[in-house]
């Protein structure tokens, strides 16, 4: 949180001709060199306005939390990590208020661009870093994911993510939302480019291969009516593509769901409150009223309440291991709907909520999610996302590496 003193930020280094300032709060050409080369050397890095870049401050998506915001001293671990691995840092990138948001809108920086889907949101809250990669401004998206903050937008413009195993990423350096959820997350175009980032940022460890696909229908259930058959045939033709086998089953976690989904919500309310309530008291009418009640909602959350809530996440967490062993990949839309035009549809309770409920196991059980091109209709893309357990991450993107051609992937210089 800001230190609550005179602001000690300087200005910003203005936004480059070229560079859309609802996709960037600072860029520069590049912003920050990677001190030298390695395995990403070539890729060029949107951070999200939420992690520390040294001699910038984090805006988290608020001009009143940048203005009293200090000037960082460090990168924060995870662009540590990526600069050392050759990558540049383009700049830092729009993010949604206090990281609290599924479509993109910003209430005081506007919406980033979405060009798989013209005119249509981008998807939140990594909203600027999804943007500047689908644009082509950067290759890599450094953003964060509680819960489905790096999904949705991967599934709206149609690109690859990982949602990682909640922890194994390094978070020092970085503004948090709810930390028993928040996951630095990351972005790419591209399949290979995905994995190698992968790499660089886990651990290295000894993982069983993903060997089965597990096709929730009752998930698929839960999309767009006529986003059902193209989102299944999408699921069918990654499994041929993967040269994985792929099994349907009717009866997942589909009737937990809005338990689980109204559980994260209880948890997720009371870990905003804690992190951001007394900067919300003295700045209340600095931040946009959806946001404000949102943090507010934890204040005075009930204790049994509370109680219900994280006893209700540990038995999802107990069902989704039995439904999920190692090896497996459970496969789910990663979205129930494409992108929708910006309006009060996608600030309204009735999508945020149909959002949560189909993505919200891989919140509450802390696992790993591919996230996958999908289907495409008439309003934009729609991604497929695959769940997998804790600790496969590599297992995921490496299987995915395996099978496919990454032609855009930048080369090492």
């Amino acid at each position: 949180m800001p230190a609550q003193q005179p602001s000690s930020a300087v200005a910003d280094t203005p936004v480059p001709a070229g560079f859309d300032p609802s996709v960037w709060r600072v860029a520069g050409d590049p912003l920050v060199a990677a001190p030298r080369r390695g395995v990403l050397s070539g890729s060029r890095v949107a951070v999200k306005d939420l992690f520390a870049v040294a001699g910038h401050a984090i805006g988290a998506g608020n001009p009143a939390w940048l203005r009293e915001a200090p000037v960082e001293s460090a990168h924060a671990a995870a662009v540590h990590i990526l600069l050392r691995a050759g990558a540049d840092v383009t700049g830092i990138a729009r993010t949604d208020e206090l990281a609290y948001g599924l479509s993109g809108l910003n209430a005081h920086y506007g919406m980033p661009p979405n060009p798989a889907a013209p005119g249509r949101v981008p998807g939140g809250s990594s909203s600027g870093p999804a943007s500047a990669v689908a644009l082509g401004q950067a290759d890599i998206g450094l953003g964060t994911d509680t819960a489905g903050s790096v999904r949705v937008p991967t599934s709206y413009c149609g690109l690859y993510s990982l949602r990682p195993t909640h922890g194994l990423v390094p978070d020092t350096g970085r503004i948090g939302l709810a930390p028993s959820f928040d996951t630095v997350s990351w972005i790419t175009r591209t399949p290979r480019l995905l994995h190698r980032v992968t790499e660089v940022l886990l651990p290295r460890r000894p993982v069983q291969p993903v060997e089965r696909l597990l096709l929730a229908t009752d998930l698929f259930d839960l999309v767009d009516p006529e986003l059902r058959l193209p989102l299944h045939d999408a699921a069918h033709a990654w499994a041929e593509r993967l040269a994985l086998p792929l099994q349907p089953r009717s009866s997942t976690c589909g009737a937990h769901l809005e338990e689980w989904a109204e559980a994260l919500g209880v948890l997720q309310a009371a870990e905003m409150w804690q992190l951001h309530g007394s900067w919300l008291r003295r700045h209340h009418e600095a931040v946009s009223p959806l946001v404000a009640d949102a943090v507010a909602a934890g204040e005075d959350m009930p204790a049994e309440y509370l109680a219900w809530a994280r006893d209700t996440v540990s038995r999802a967490r107990s069902v989704l291991a039995d439904l999920i062993p190692p090896g497996t990949a459970l496969v789910q839309p990663a979205a129930p709907t494409a992108a929708p035009p910006p309006g009060p549809a996608v600030t309204g309770m009735a999508l945020r909520s149909a959002t949560v409920r189909l993505i919200c196991a891989a919140s509450v059980a802390c696992l790993p999610v591919l996230t996958l091109p999908g289907a495409r209709g008439p309003a934009g893309p729609v991604g497929l996302g695959l769940v997998a357990t804790a600790g496969s991450d590599q297992a995921l993107t490496a299987a995915l590496a395996r099978r496919t051609t990454d032609p855009a992937s930048p080369a090492p210089r």
